[in-house]
């Protein structure tokens, strides 16, 4: 087993960066953070490195977020319509704090994948090849998913004229 606090150190803020993302909730992001890690310790034995070891941690999170979900008996993240994006013009508006809690809303009305493939490209940094790994995909089909995301997103942007 690797020195697992040098793990913590690397992919700390990568690992709340994506989960802030999914919550947008600063303390849960927090909370599902520390779970994220207290479990993969646990699990770093069992660590094969199909992926990197990023991607395992954001899946270890993305799982706690949605048992979370089921657990506070709120809407699954897996549920819900469509729509949304513009690359420039949403970073901008994510630059305002109001403005990025609102998009969170929009982005939580849209059908998975596409919820959380932008939430993982846009707030989690992620590359397509990394994304497209997530979900046993190629890179090619992440960067197409992320793109009619980005266009969902930016249809739901103009019709509330924002």
């Amino acid at each position: 087993m690797q020195d697992f606090s040098g793990v913590y150190e690397q992919y700390y803020t990568d690992v709340f960066r994506f989960l802030r993302g999914l919550t947008a909730d600063e303390l849960l992001a927090e909370e599902l953070t520390q779970e994220t890690f207290f479990r993969a310790m646990k699990a770093m034995d069992d660590f094969d490195g199909r992926c990197e070891l990023r991607v395992w941690l954001c899946q270890i999170g993305k799982n706690l977020w949605y048992s979370h979900c089921r657990s506070a008996k709120h809407l699954s993240p897996l549920e819900e319509a469509d729509h949304v994006p513009d690359e420039v013009h949403i970073a901008e508006l994510i630059a305002d704090k109001a403005l990025a809690l609102h998009i969170h809303k929009l982005l939580h009305t849209m059908r998975e994948p596409y919820k959380e493939i932008f939430t993982l490209r846009v707030f989690g940094e992620l590359s397509f090849r990394e994304i497209g790994d997530v979900f046993g995909k190629s890179e090619h089909w992440a960067c197409v998913s992320y793109h009619r995301a980005k266009a969902m997103l930016q249809r739901l942007l103009k019709e509330e004229q924002i």
